[in-house]
């Protein structure tokens, strides 16, 4: 069988046409996801997906820290967020840093400590709270796989993460918590100035109750009673 000159051209554009697109597609894959075909991500590609998604990553120590605009209904909030490869590449830390744990132990009442403890047991999603003692930190994070990760799985975890943060920021408000602490402690005092009066008063009707005196007899049911005495 003979092929003709055109035949062969037809042929040959035909072949590099499906080399040039099966090139193209390798490189898109590769834009999206691993290196090496290890199914494990790279630094450096982690990188390259926050950039994707149109966030500033800035690399310290292994750690991207970022902003992250969240959203919960009309009102727009800017996330500090970190997201970090586990030692073996296979996890992905993703983290929303919360408020600073305030300094004075007076100013966390344990019911703010218990209240995160609770939201931990339905959060859903693998999310919890935790606190980092390096720099006295309360976040909400995250673990993911790493494995096969595109920018558009990890925009929905950052989504999720922010969506919850912003849900939750009546339980993580230190200031809030200083504010609930006073009142507490206000209430405390009050409590035991009512005490203090009150035992104050017993002591003296009981240290009086042991005259015969009619007068003391007299002073003795008028503090029982809350009334005046006269002569």
């Amino acid at each position: 069988m003979q092929i003709s000159f055109r035949g062969l051209l037809v042929v040959g554009m035909f072949s590099m046409l499906l080399a040039a697109m099966a090139y193209a597609g390798r490189f898109l894959s590769a834009a999206d996801a691993k290196s090496a075909g290890d199914g494990k991500t790279s630094t450096v590609e982690i990188g390259r997906l926050l950039t994707a998604l149109g966030v500033e990553p800035k690399l310290e120590d292994q750690r991207f820290d970022f902003t992250f605009k969240g959203k919960q209904n009309t009102e727009e909030w800017d996330l500090s967020m970190s997201v970090a490869l586990s030692s073996n590449k296979k996890s992905l830390w993703v983290m929303a840093w919360l408020d600073e744990l305030p300094r004075s132990a007076s100013d966390v009442p344990r019911s703010a400590l218990l209240q995160l403890l609770s939201d931990n047991d339905h959060l859903g999603n693998g999310k919890f709270f935790a606190y980092v003692a390096a720099n006295r930190r309360f976040v909400l994070q995250t673990v993911i796989s790493a494995e096969d990760l595109n920018s558009a799985k990890l925009r929905d975890v950052l989504k999720d993460l922010g969506t919850t943060v912003v849900l939750t920021y009546p339980h993580w408000n230190a200031e809030a918590w200083r504010q609930e602490a006073a009142e507490i402690a206000a209430a405390d005092r009050e409590d035991a100035e009512e005490e203090a009066e009150e035992e104050e008063i017993s002591d003296f009707a009981k240290s009086i109750s042991e005259s015969p005196a009619p007068r003391a007899r007299t002073v003795i049911n008028t503090l029982k009673t809350g009334g005046t005495s006269r002569n």
